[in-house]
């Protein structure tokens, strides 16, 4: 059963207001300054802001990213999904980020045998080469949106070209991740839900099409390599393919379009900073990308399911309740980071949460950054002298958080 609702000792914590998602971080220090856990009764959720605290419950086994491998609905006292709902939580339900063992461990293992440091290593050739043609157009036109332009379009063709989706049918998926990703906001209306699920019956539709394709006429791709992974005669099912190749645009893509255009925007905040990587890109890049996943993570909130009773400085969270794990606060938490609102893109220690910890940690880390040192080494070499032309609106969405557009000239 869910906690009584007890007001936080704040109204700075609002999600849903434009001014919040622009600017998160003030009220992040006043959450820190009133406790480790917090009880938000808006969306039902205990929120974790002290980064010690998010990253012990990230490997915390009595925490889950689904309860239903140990309870019923009823038994955990939560509502079944709405049955309108079922083509999104189906295909949801079967992907790596909301499964726990044993499906998570066997899926991971199977997933994680395509998804080797060599696959990495083999594509650099690939996204560095889409990196500069993409800048190179977009310098070409003299700037404009840097997210539609540079941002998207990269990580798309990137995971695309993993997964073997043909070019002239990689359109489609970006406005499929969109929808779908829509879902994992706080308190998603209706039309957000019916979005999710007609992109979700689409998508499934598509994928099973290119798997049953791949069969016939196997490529040197993940999709097909996801056909015949196997371990023990332990393979896995079309559906948990089918889930796998979706998380895989949706986690990877989302996250690296909003590191990106959030790093801009960081950059372009902190000119001597900026100076400063145009001054030493090769060898400041490492660390700046790292710095710019934790000054403005682009995941701001990771969800997770409380199966047992536990205990966060004092306060006992029941069995049933929902945690909210705040990163972006974690990230700017002076226990952990030295002058955590400062930019520095030479930090040393940088243990950022940005993509995860524990058995949920992101399989595709290591892409993410061959993305990010690509294109943000493409731009720094071709347009030296970007800048920003005007202030950008944000999404609407909280929990996965970017700029809607970055308007520059180069």
């Amino acid at each position: 059963m869910s906690p009584a609702p007890v007001p936080l000792p704040t109204d700075a914590f609002d999600p849903w207001l434009p001014s919040f998602v622009a600017d998160p971080y003030p009220a992040y220090a006043e959450l820190r300054s009133h406790g480790r856990a917090l009880y938000f009764d808006r969306s039902d959720q205990w929120l974790v802001p002290h980064y010690e605290d998010v990253r012990a419950l990230l490997r915390d086994r009595r925490l889950g990213r689904t309860y239903l491998h140990r309870f019923s609905h009823e038994e955990f006292g939560r509502p079944a999904p709405p049955p309108a709902h079922e083509p999104f939580t189906t295909l949801n339900g079967h992907g790596l980020l909301d499964l726990e063992a044993p499906d998570h461990t066997r899926i991971r293992r199977l997933v994680s045998m395509a998804f080797t440091p060599r696959t990495v290593e083999r594509l650099a050739p690939t996204v560095t080469r889409l990196a500069e043609d993409l800048v190179e157009r977009f310098v070409a036109d003299g700037g404009g949106d840097l997210v539609a332009s540079v941002a998207e379009p990269l990580p798309v063709a990137v995971i695309a070209e993993m997964l073997g989706v043909p070019e002239a049918d990689r359109a489609l998926l970006r406005p499929w991740s969109s929808a779908i990703v829509g879902m994992f906001e706080l308190n998603p209306g209706e039309e957000a839900a019916r979005r999710a699920v007609e992109a979700s019956v689409e998508f499934s539709a598509y994928l099973r099409g290119l798997i049953e394709e791949r069969r016939r006429s196997p490529g040197d791709d993940l999709i097909t390599a996801l056909t015949i992974a196997h371990d023990d005669e332990d393979r896995l099912t079309e559906q948990e393919m089918i889930s796998t190749c979706v998380l895989l645009l949706n986690a990877g893509h989302e996250a690296t379009v909003n590191t990106t255009s959030n790093g801009w925007l960081t950059l372009f905040r902190h000119p001597a900073e900026l100076a400063r990587l145009r001054a030493a890109p090769e060898a400041l890049l490492p660390t700046a990308v790292e710095e710019l996943l934790r000054f403005d993570t682009p995941l701001q909130m990771f969800e997770r399911w409380v199966l047992d009773d536990i205990e966060v400085g004092g306060t006992v969270i029941p069995r049933g309740s929902e945690v909210a794990l705040l990163f972006g606060s974690a990230h700017r938490d002076p226990a952990r980071f030295d002058r955590p609102d400062l930019l520095d893109l030479g930090r040393p220690e940088n243990p950022h949460l940005a993509f995860g910890a524990g058995i949920h940690y992101c399989l595709g880390a290591p892409l993410a950054r061959l993305e990010l040192g690509a294109s943000f080494g493409a731009l720094l070499r071709r347009a030296p002298e970007l800048r920003l032309t005007e202030e950008p609106e944000w999404n609407e969405g909280y929990v996965i958080r970017g700029p809607r557009e970055l308007r520059v000239e180069v």
